[in-house]
């Protein structure tokens, strides 16, 4: 059902007229995310409190309009793009650190509290928290639950739903629960676990209880680089195979370094096919040990150069250098397509093979930049939508890499999650049965299937159309 004058009319009187926004740039910017689909917006409200969210779940219900979650919109699987004109609750407002307890700790978030301003936070006290997601600086708390995000430290520090101990959830029907709790002990089923990843299907999080990771007491961060991708793949299965779990396992391909080092300039070797960057933290001693260990590994493994960094300033520029790998590849084409397979690891080099492949039939750019240690991969398709049919070869160019990827034992997505973009796909994962009891469980918090529909699970075990839009084409 489409936004009705009353309908405004309600949220302005409960909301304030400030808090509520129809005007056409509201609409068109918080009408998509940071992926390649766009949506349609018809209301857009910035509550700044969990009375104020329940508020406009409500009136979204009782007009029957459907309401999507919205955090900074740093997801890149159309999560957060609103369909059918739908309500979109934009939670950046409500970004009060609310209580940090360093003795047990934790600490008590809203959900728009952006995850590095978390970190800095906490920092003083020996602490941080361990998600790091590329989009660091700008991603919220309510993001990354939402979306069970990772990042590069997820190897050894696991992703979201590792660090998330509570959320306090208003559910579509209007009644606020406690999933979870401080402990991280709850009796009967872990719904706490259920919600985590839910992409904004079972409700709106407005507190959250995240888990703080005491700061390691040393870190030593290498630089590797190859010949040839397959020979950096290699070595991080060796690393693995040989017992150790480093902090970090990240690879980058030629393409992306030179991309790169024309940002900033760290001294990368622009003339590798690819490089691996390894961080092992823990106690200085045993660091010595495990550095000697990854090098000799790396060595054999025909590593032509190796760079450890000297101080804190040098291992802070090279990961400069891997975070921001997607802003740099603007230097390069103007758009890009970031997929987030997963595949095992010893499928990395076949894969990544077929990853080529796939870009060079469709004659597009691709720089492969990904979490190496755990296998997932971050194909970045680069382009310029601009050019005539560029879009349908980008977009089946990303369908055929999912798909080989799935094919090699791997799954749809290790972070960014399903959203939109992958929705179709969920078949290629789970059978029938498994989508209904899917929909079965979204349907136990959602009664009223108005809670960001249409995102997730394909027709006909979602709510509402099964169509899209790419770019403002139907598909």
């Amino acid at each position: 059902m489409a936004v009705t004058g009353r309908l405004l009319d309600e949220l302005r009187q409960t909301l304030g007229p400030d808090l509520v926004h129809t005007g056409t740039i509201e609409l068109g910017l918080y009408g998509r995310d940071a992926s390649n689909i766009t949506g349609s917006a018809g209301v857009v409200c910035f509550p700044t409190s969990r009375e104020q969210v329940r508020v406009a779940i409500g009136a979204a219900v009782r007009h029957g309009v459907p309401f999507v979650a919205r955090g900074a919109g740093t997801g890149l699987a159309g999560g957060a793009t609103p369909v059918d004109d739908a309500m979109v609750i934009v939670l950046t407002k409500m970004n009060r650190v609310l209580s940090i307890d360093t003795v047990n700790r934790f600490a008590w978030v809203e959900p728009g509290v952006l995850n590095l301003d978390l970190t800095r936070l906490v920092t003083p006290h020996g602490l941080h928290f361990a998600p790091d997601p590329s989009s660091q600086q700008s991603c919220t708390i309510g993001g990354n639950v939402a979306n069970n995000s990772g990042g590069p430290h997820c190897l050894a520090d696991g992703v979201t739903s590792a660090h998330v101990l509570a959320v306090e959830v208003v559910l579509p029907d209007g009644d606020i629960v406690m999933l979870g709790s401080e402990s991280g002990e709850v009796d009967g089923y872990d719904l706490r676990g259920a919600f985590v990843g839910s992409e904004g299907m079972c409700g709106i999080a407005t507190r959250i209880c995240v888990r703080l990771t005491q700061n390691p007491p040393a870190v030593r961060t290498m630089l590797f680089d190859y010949d040839t991708v397959d020979a950096g793949a290699q070595t991080v299965s060796a690393i693995i195979a040989a017992g150790m779990v480093p902090a970090a396992l990240e690879m980058m391909d030629q393409l992306c370094v030179k991309a790169v080092e024309a940002y900033i300039h760290a001294g990368l070797p622009v003339d590798a096919a690819a490089v691996l960057l390894v961080e092992v933290a823990g106690l200085p001693h045993g660091l010595e040990h495990d550095v000697q260990r990854i090098v000799a590994i790396a060595k054999d493994h025909g590593c032509r150069t190796v760079r450890i960094a000297q101080d804190e300033a040098e291992r802070a520029l090279l990961w400069k250098g891997r975070k921001t790998a997607f802003g740099a590849i603007a230097r390069i084409k103007p758009n890009y397509y970031l997929h987030d397979t997963v595949v095992p690891r010893r499928h990395l080099p076949d894969v990544l093979r077929q990853v080529y492949e796939i870009a060079d039939r469709y004659g597009i750019l691709v720089m492969n930049v990904f979490h190496a240690g755990d296998g997932n991969l971050h194909p970045l398709l680069v382009f310029d939508k601009r050019e005539p049919g560029m879009m349908e070869k980008v977009h089946a160019a990303g369908d055929e890499i999912v798909r080989v990827s799935v094919a090699a034992g791997g799954v749809l997505s290790g972070e960014h999650g399903i959203g939109l973009e992958k929705r179709d796909l969920m078949p290629l994962m789970f059978a029938p049965a498994d989508l209904a009891a899917q929909a079965a469980l979204r349907a136990a918090f959602d009664t009223t299937g108005l809670a960001n529909p249409t995102k997730v699970l394909p027709s006909p075990a979602s709510c509402g159309d099964s169509h899209q839009i790419v770019e403002g084409a139907w598909i």
